[in-house]
């Protein structure tokens, strides 16, 4: 096995507060009408990538990084870092928290924490995020909660189509409803519920709250950080840089035919968010999931919209 793309085949995850857009804006054959999150590209044990088709068709993303270490590049970490996602939050998702990687290690025994990022694929008019808090203390934070004042606690921010927003481990959120998002995450599922909006599922239990743990996580005051994203643009591609920090970097690119993507000494995780074409030798389409193992150029035939990460060997704990 040597330089390569993988198409994976995306996992789908039902949640309380999933529709069924991913079925229309990426031509996916859902399982249900309440699927909230499709897992493009993951070697999580909630949801493993397996490869779809060529040379590693069958194998599992996790088996790859295990025995063929050499086409991703020079990591030293046992877990493969990054998980990529795209959800539809038909309706609001719980007020949220998740530890760095030190405090996952600490309280879960996991190897990562969860510093991730989303680019607005699409959001309805009126969408909005919940993102900070207003608490200067801890105190403070735990007075708002204990008295229900949710409103004064949380802080909202419209949102719109083509809008990126950085979240760095120890960030209270919600994604709220009508809202598509592209998630690059690190390879994590510790989720601490701060609240739940009082709802029920359909045996009609409350979803547990981890007010405790959220405590400990929970970033204050906080601070919400804008990356400065960096655009280039060239005769066959407009690429933007969204963000570069140890986790990973990613990219928002749009690609006719001719451009060239130049190969790195490391892996990269490519959704193709919309258009049709080829790179290389394989057909793309919107909604397909790819890692690029390292090394290789590639030609792109066609006009493609893809979100594209990396992880630097920095990351390595």
């Amino acid at each position: 096995m040597s330089h390569m793309i993988l198409k994976m085949k995306p996992v789908f995850q039902e949640r309380l507060w999933g529709g069924e857009k991913l079925a229309s804006r990426f031509n996916y054959s859902l399982p249900s009408d309440r699927i909230g999150e499709c897992w493009g590209v993951s070697a999580h044990p909630h949801g493993e990538s397996i490869v779809a088709e060529g040379e590693c068709a069958g194998h599992s993303l996790s088996d790859l990084w295990k025995n063929e270490r050499h086409l991703f590049g020079k990591y030293t970490d046992d877990a493969f870092p990054l998980l990529i996602k795209i959800l539809d939050a038909a309706d609001d998702l719980s007020v949220q928290v998740h530890p760095n990687d030190a405090q996952a290690q600490e309280l879960e025994g996991v190897p990562y924490g969860k510093t991730e990022c989303w680019y607005v694929v699409e959001a309805e008019e009126g969408a909005e995020l919940i993102i900070g808090h207003t608490a200067r203390s801890e105190n403070e934070l735990l007075d708002h909660i204990n008295n229900g004042e949710w409103d004064r606690l949380l802080t909202r921010q419209p949102v719109t189509k083509g809008d990126f927003i950085f979240v760095p481990s120890g960030t209270v959120y919600a994604i709220g409803e009508g809202i598509v998002i592209l998630e690059t995450q690190q390879s994590s599922d510790t989720t601490y519920r701060m609240h739940d909006f009082d709802r029920t599922d359909e045996s009609g239990q409350t979803r547990e709250i981890n007010l405790d743990k959220a405590m400990t996580v929970t970033t204050i005051p906080q601070e919400v950080v804008m990356p400065e994203v960096k655009a280039k643009q060239m005769k066959t591609a407009q690429i933007k840089r969204l963000v570069q920090v140890p986790e990973f970097n990613v990219y928002h690119v749009r690609a006719t035919t001719g451009f060239k993507l130049r190969g790195i000494e490391r892996f990269r995780a490519l959704t193709i968010l919309s258009g049709k074409g080829s790179i290389g030798s394989l057909e793309v389409n919107t909604g397909d999931h790819l890692m690029l193992t390292k090394g290789t150029s590639y030609r792109i035939k066609g006009d493609l919209e893809w979100i594209m990460s990396d992880v630097p060997f920095t990351s390595s704990t």
